[in-house]
């Protein structure tokens, strides 16, 4: 079994910056590709960054493209989300989720959730 837990949401003021972390735990956890995603209060999920277990692979929707930095240290076990340029449009509960398949839609293990609040 694998554990996922988010952590570092938080209210912070648009243009501000967070970094999220998704802690992994149980076994051969680097095997696996990590998703970042996020639901906002009334509309679906979205995915929003992809990286491959190796770290060499990642992906971005074209929503926070050229604003979010997704890595990892496998060493850690850890995956990061750094966010900068926050909107208020970035308000969400962000979810890492663990698959055996590269960035896919259904992954196989999810974390409970970390609040991020964009407002001034």
């Amino acid at each position: 079994q694998l554990r996922l837990v988010e952590s570092g949401g938080g209210l912070v003021q648009p243009g501000g910056s967070l970094r999220l972390s998704c802690a992994a735990s149980g076994f051969t956890s680097r095997n696996y590709d990590i998703g970042w995603f996020r639901q906002a209060p009334g509309k679906e999920r979205e995915k929003i960054s992809c990286i491959s277990s190796g770290g060499g692979s990642t992906e971005y929707a074209d929503s926070v493209k050229g604003r979010f930095t997704i890595s990892r240290d496998n060493a850690k076990k850890t995956v990061y989300l750094q966010m900068n340029s926050l909107k208020p449009e970035d308000t969400a509960v962000y979810y890492c989720a663990a698959s055996s398949f590269y960035c896919s839609n259904y992954p196989n293990y999810w974390g409970k959730g970390t609040l991020v609040n964009v407002s001034s």
